[in-house]
Protein backbone atom coordinates (compact mmCIF):
# COMPACT_ATOMS: atom_id res chain seq x y z
CA UNK A 1 0.00 0.00 0.00
CA UNK A 2 1.09 3.28 -0.63
CA UNK A 3 2.38 5.77 1.68
CA UNK A 4 0.57 8.62 2.68
CA UNK A 5 2.34 11.97 1.60
CA UNK A 6 2.43 12.73 5.42
CA UNK A 7 4.31 9.57 5.94
CA UNK A 8 6.61 10.38 3.13
CA UNK A 9 7.50 13.42 4.36
CA UNK A 10 7.59 11.91 8.59
CA UNK A 11 5.25 14.19 9.89
CA UNK A 12 2.02 14.26 11.92
CA UNK A 13 -1.41 14.75 9.92
CA UNK A 14 -1.87 17.79 12.40
CA UNK A 15 1.31 19.00 11.11
CA UNK A 16 1.75 22.97 10.43
CA UNK A 17 2.54 24.59 7.40
CA UNK A 18 6.06 25.41 8.51
CA UNK A 19 6.44 22.24 10.04
CA UNK A 20 5.42 20.07 6.85
CA UNK A 21 7.68 23.28 4.78
CA UNK A 22 10.76 22.09 7.43
CA UNK A 23 10.05 18.68 6.55
CA UNK A 24 10.31 19.00 2.67
CA UNK A 25 13.33 21.22 3.00
CA UNK A 26 15.50 18.54 5.28
CA UNK A 27 14.52 15.76 2.90
CA UNK A 28 14.87 17.96 -0.23
CA UNK A 29 18.40 19.07 0.62
CA UNK A 30 19.43 15.87 1.47
CA UNK A 31 17.96 13.65 -1.80
CA UNK A 32 17.69 16.70 -4.19
CA UNK A 33 19.34 15.02 -8.10
CA UNK A 34 21.64 18.02 -8.35
CA UNK A 35 23.72 16.94 -5.29
CA UNK A 36 23.44 13.00 -5.43
CA UNK A 37 24.16 13.26 -9.36
CA UNK A 38 23.87 9.51 -10.63
CA UNK A 39 22.16 8.33 -7.66
CA UNK A 40 18.82 7.06 -8.97
CA UNK A 41 17.81 5.54 -5.70
CA UNK A 42 17.89 9.24 -4.03
CA UNK A 43 16.16 10.47 -7.23
CA UNK A 44 13.25 8.04 -6.43
CA UNK A 45 13.13 9.31 -3.43
CA UNK A 46 12.86 13.09 -3.99
CA UNK A 47 10.40 12.14 -6.41
CA UNK A 48 8.28 10.57 -3.47
CA UNK A 49 9.53 13.83 -1.53
CA UNK A 50 8.22 16.36 -3.94
CA UNK A 51 4.73 14.93 -4.66
CA UNK A 52 3.69 14.73 -1.18
CA UNK A 53 4.79 18.28 -1.06
CA UNK A 54 3.15 19.75 -3.76
CA UNK A 55 -0.09 17.90 -2.55
CA UNK A 56 0.58 19.46 1.49
CA UNK A 57 1.61 22.54 0.73
CA UNK A 58 -1.58 23.58 -1.28
CA UNK A 59 -4.10 24.18 1.49
CA UNK A 60 -6.84 23.31 -0.84
CA UNK A 61 -5.31 19.78 -2.09
CA UNK A 62 -4.29 19.07 1.28
CA UNK A 63 -7.97 19.78 2.26
CA UNK A 64 -9.44 17.37 -0.57
CA UNK A 65 -6.94 14.61 0.33
CA UNK A 66 -7.50 14.56 4.21
CA UNK A 67 -12.01 14.52 3.36
CA UNK A 68 -11.16 11.64 1.13
CA UNK A 69 -11.78 13.32 -2.31
CA UNK A 70 -8.60 12.91 -3.84
CA UNK A 71 -5.55 10.08 -2.93
CA UNK A 72 -2.33 11.06 -2.56
CA UNK A 73 -1.62 10.56 -6.81
CA UNK A 74 -4.13 10.43 -8.89
CA UNK A 75 -4.95 14.35 -9.09
CA UNK A 76 -2.22 16.03 -9.30
CA UNK A 77 -1.73 18.86 -11.61
CA UNK A 78 1.24 18.23 -13.51
CA UNK A 79 2.16 21.48 -14.15
CA UNK A 80 2.58 22.32 -10.70
CA UNK A 81 4.05 18.84 -10.29
CA UNK A 82 8.13 19.51 -10.04
CA UNK A 83 9.40 16.13 -10.56
CA UNK A 84 6.84 15.60 -13.37
CA UNK A 85 8.48 18.43 -15.10
CA UNK A 86 11.44 16.93 -14.43
CA UNK A 87 10.62 13.89 -15.24
CA UNK A 88 9.00 14.44 -18.63
CA UNK A 89 11.30 16.99 -19.82
CA UNK A 90 13.45 14.95 -22.54
CA UNK A 91 16.08 16.98 -23.93
CA UNK A 92 15.07 19.50 -21.63
CA UNK A 93 17.37 20.83 -18.78
CA UNK A 94 16.67 19.01 -15.09
CA UNK A 95 13.95 21.18 -12.89
CA UNK A 96 12.52 22.77 -16.02
CA UNK A 97 9.79 23.87 -13.16
CA UNK A 98 10.69 25.53 -10.24
CA UNK A 99 7.18 25.82 -8.66
CA UNK A 100 7.95 23.04 -5.94
CA UNK A 101 10.48 24.75 -4.46
CA UNK A 102 10.51 28.57 -5.21
CA UNK A 103 9.56 29.53 -1.90
CA UNK A 104 13.12 28.03 -0.91
CA UNK A 105 15.29 30.46 -3.10
CA UNK A 106 15.28 33.58 -0.96
CA UNK A 107 17.31 31.73 1.69
CA UNK A 108 21.65 32.64 2.25
CA UNK A 109 22.15 29.03 2.61
CA UNK A 110 23.57 26.53 -0.22
CA UNK A 111 20.49 24.82 -0.46
CA UNK A 112 19.22 28.12 -1.72
CA UNK A 113 21.89 29.24 -3.66
CA UNK A 114 22.27 25.31 -5.65
CA UNK A 115 18.53 26.72 -6.39
CA UNK A 116 19.15 30.07 -7.82
CA UNK A 117 22.00 29.07 -9.99
CA UNK A 118 19.91 26.03 -11.31
CA UNK A 119 16.93 28.49 -12.10
CA UNK A 120 19.47 30.67 -13.51
CA UNK A 121 20.76 27.33 -15.92
CA UNK A 122 17.43 27.11 -16.86
CA UNK A 123 16.83 30.64 -18.26
CA UNK A 124 19.94 30.49 -20.13
CA UNK A 125 20.17 26.87 -21.04
CA UNK A 126 22.34 26.55 -25.03
CA UNK A 127 20.09 25.49 -27.68
CA UNK A 128 19.98 21.53 -28.89
CA UNK A 129 22.34 20.15 -31.73
CA UNK A 130 20.75 19.46 -34.70
CA UNK A 131 21.60 16.40 -36.88
CA UNK A 132 21.68 16.58 -40.95
CA UNK A 133 22.98 14.35 -42.98
CA UNK A 134 24.69 15.40 -46.71
CA UNK A 135 25.77 13.56 -49.95
CA UNK A 136 28.72 14.57 -52.50
CA UNK A 137 31.06 13.29 -54.83
CA UNK A 138 33.63 11.02 -54.41
CA UNK A 139 35.62 13.91 -56.49
CA UNK A 140 34.17 16.38 -54.08
CA UNK A 141 35.61 14.48 -51.06
CA UNK A 142 38.84 14.20 -52.20
CA UNK A 143 39.46 17.90 -53.93
CA UNK A 144 36.81 19.77 -51.58
CA UNK A 145 33.84 21.64 -52.30
CA UNK A 146 31.17 24.62 -51.13
CA UNK A 147 27.78 22.37 -50.87
CA UNK A 148 24.04 24.26 -49.81
CA UNK A 149 22.25 22.46 -47.74
CA UNK A 150 18.59 22.60 -47.81
CA UNK A 151 17.53 22.13 -44.15
CA UNK A 152 13.97 19.89 -43.45
CA UNK A 153 12.36 22.63 -41.47
CA UNK A 154 13.19 25.24 -44.16
CA UNK A 155 16.59 27.43 -44.57
CA UNK A 156 19.74 26.60 -45.89
CA UNK A 157 22.86 25.72 -44.75
CA UNK A 158 26.33 26.84 -46.25
CA UNK A 159 28.75 23.95 -46.02
CA UNK A 160 32.56 23.96 -46.89
CA UNK A 161 34.07 20.41 -47.38
CA UNK A 162 37.25 20.24 -46.68
CA UNK A 163 39.54 18.09 -49.00
CA UNK A 164 40.20 14.51 -48.03
CA UNK A 165 36.55 13.96 -46.21
CA UNK A 166 35.66 10.13 -45.63
CA UNK A 167 32.05 8.29 -45.91
CA UNK A 168 30.38 9.12 -42.42
CA UNK A 169 32.70 11.70 -40.93
CA UNK A 170 31.01 14.49 -39.18
CA UNK A 171 31.46 18.15 -39.77
CA UNK A 172 30.52 20.41 -36.48
CA UNK A 173 29.25 23.83 -37.54
CA UNK A 174 29.43 25.98 -34.22
CA UNK A 175 26.46 28.36 -33.68
CA UNK A 176 24.37 26.35 -36.60
CA UNK A 177 21.86 24.49 -34.40
CA UNK A 178 18.77 25.48 -32.19
CA UNK A 179 18.67 29.11 -30.81
CA UNK A 180 19.47 29.24 -27.13
CA UNK A 181 17.41 30.36 -24.59
CA UNK A 182 17.74 33.66 -22.89
CA UNK A 183 21.84 34.45 -22.84
CA UNK A 184 22.50 30.48 -24.02
CA UNK A 185 24.09 29.83 -27.08
CA UNK A 186 22.73 28.49 -29.86
CA UNK A 187 23.35 24.79 -30.18
CA UNK A 188 25.57 23.09 -33.42
CA UNK A 189 24.41 22.06 -36.31
CA UNK A 190 26.07 18.24 -37.10
CA UNK A 191 26.38 17.02 -40.84
CA UNK A 192 27.17 13.36 -41.11
CA UNK A 193 28.69 13.02 -44.65
CA UNK A 194 28.06 10.47 -47.20
CA UNK A 195 30.50 9.93 -50.18
CA UNK A 196 28.34 8.62 -53.48
CA UNK A 197 30.47 6.15 -55.52
CA UNK A 198 31.98 7.06 -58.26
CA UNK A 199 31.69 5.23 -61.93
CA UNK A 200 34.86 6.60 -62.36
CA UNK A 201 36.95 6.33 -59.48
CA UNK A 202 37.50 3.72 -56.92
CA UNK A 203 39.15 4.96 -53.57
CA UNK A 204 42.01 2.67 -51.94
CA UNK A 205 42.70 4.47 -48.76
CA UNK A 206 44.63 7.76 -49.92
CA UNK A 207 45.15 5.90 -53.41
CA UNK A 208 42.10 5.90 -55.75
CA UNK A 209 41.96 4.07 -59.11
CA UNK A 210 40.25 4.47 -62.29
CA UNK A 211 40.72 2.35 -65.93
CA UNK A 212 41.38 4.05 -68.95
CA UNK A 213 40.81 2.38 -72.18
CA UNK A 214 43.74 2.95 -74.73
CA UNK A 215 43.68 2.09 -78.68
CA UNK A 216 45.71 -0.66 -79.78
CA UNK A 217 47.86 1.68 -81.65
CA UNK A 218 48.09 3.68 -78.53
CA UNK A 219 49.44 0.49 -76.73
CA UNK A 220 52.30 -0.78 -79.07
CA UNK A 221 53.29 2.69 -79.75
CA UNK A 222 52.88 4.58 -76.95
CA UNK A 223 51.60 8.43 -77.12
CA UNK A 224 49.97 11.18 -74.38
CA UNK A 225 45.94 10.46 -73.17
CA UNK A 226 44.38 12.27 -71.11
CA UNK A 227 43.68 11.37 -68.29
CA UNK A 228 40.05 12.73 -65.35
CA UNK A 229 41.35 13.47 -61.88
CA UNK A 230 39.18 14.63 -59.16
CA UNK A 231 40.81 18.02 -59.68
CA UNK A 232 40.63 17.83 -63.66
CA UNK A 233 41.97 16.08 -66.37
CA UNK A 234 45.95 15.69 -67.27
CA UNK A 235 48.00 14.83 -69.96
CA UNK A 236 49.72 11.70 -69.79
CA UNK A 237 52.47 8.87 -71.67
CA UNK A 238 51.41 5.62 -72.26
CA UNK A 239 54.42 3.70 -72.73
CA UNK A 240 55.36 1.97 -75.97
CA UNK A 241 54.53 -1.82 -75.55
CA UNK A 242 51.73 -1.24 -72.68
CA UNK A 243 49.48 -3.77 -71.94
CA UNK A 244 45.67 -4.56 -70.70
CA UNK A 245 46.49 -4.17 -66.99
CA UNK A 246 49.23 -2.15 -67.50
CA UNK A 247 49.59 0.08 -64.37
CA UNK A 248 50.56 3.78 -64.66
CA UNK A 249 50.89 6.23 -61.35
CA UNK A 250 50.12 9.95 -60.94
CA UNK A 251 51.62 11.10 -58.05
CA UNK A 252 49.45 13.46 -56.35
CA UNK A 253 46.51 12.75 -57.28
CA UNK A 254 45.52 10.72 -54.67
CA UNK A 255 43.15 12.28 -51.58
CA UNK A 256 45.13 14.16 -49.22
CA UNK A 257 47.46 12.20 -46.57
CA UNK A 258 46.69 13.07 -42.55
CA UNK A 259 50.35 13.59 -42.15
CA UNK A 260 50.62 15.75 -45.48
CA UNK A 261 51.26 15.30 -48.90
CA UNK A 262 48.40 13.46 -51.25
CA UNK A 263 48.09 9.89 -51.83
CA UNK A 264 48.85 8.59 -55.84
CA UNK A 265 46.16 8.14 -58.43
CA UNK A 266 46.64 4.72 -60.26
CA UNK A 267 45.68 3.80 -63.95
CA UNK A 268 44.93 0.98 -64.96
CA UNK A 269 45.00 0.51 -69.07
CA UNK A 270 42.14 -1.74 -71.22
CA UNK A 271 42.94 -2.31 -74.75
CA UNK A 272 39.71 -1.08 -76.80
CA UNK A 273 39.60 -2.57 -80.42
CA UNK A 274 37.24 -0.39 -82.48
CA UNK A 275 33.59 -1.55 -82.73
CA UNK A 276 33.88 -1.90 -86.12
CA UNK A 277 36.49 -4.46 -88.19
CA UNK A 278 39.10 -2.52 -89.81
CA UNK A 279 39.51 -4.51 -93.47
CA UNK A 280 43.60 -3.22 -92.67
CA UNK A 281 43.42 -4.60 -89.35
CA UNK A 282 42.15 -8.16 -89.91
CA UNK A 283 44.74 -8.35 -93.03
CA UNK A 284 47.33 -7.39 -91.14
CA UNK A 285 46.45 -10.14 -88.31
CA UNK A 286 45.95 -12.74 -90.83
CA UNK A 287 49.44 -11.98 -92.21
CA UNK A 288 51.47 -11.52 -88.99
CA UNK A 289 53.32 -15.01 -88.20
CA UNK A 290 54.12 -14.19 -84.46
CA UNK A 291 50.75 -13.16 -83.77
CA UNK A 292 49.84 -16.64 -84.82
CA UNK A 293 51.98 -18.34 -82.44
CA UNK A 294 52.13 -16.09 -79.48
CA UNK A 295 49.59 -18.18 -76.67
CA UNK A 296 48.79 -15.25 -74.22
CA UNK A 297 47.57 -18.63 -72.02
CA UNK A 298 50.83 -19.94 -71.22
CA UNK A 299 52.94 -18.49 -68.46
Amino acid sequence: MAKSPYEVLGVAASATAPEIQSAYRKLAKKLHPDLNPGDKAAEEKFKDVSAAYDLLSDADKRKRFDAGEIDAAGNERPQQHYYRDYASAGSEQPYSNASGYSDFMDGDDAFADLLRRAQQARANRPGSDLHYRLSISLAEAIAGANKRLTLPEGGTLDVKIPPGLTDGQVLRLKGKGAPGHGTGAAGDALIEIEVLPDPRFTREGDNISIEIPVSLTEAVLGGKIRVPTPTGAVTMTVPPGSNTGTTLRLKGKGAPRREGGHGDQLITLKIVLPRTADPDLTAFVSGWANGKTFNPRES
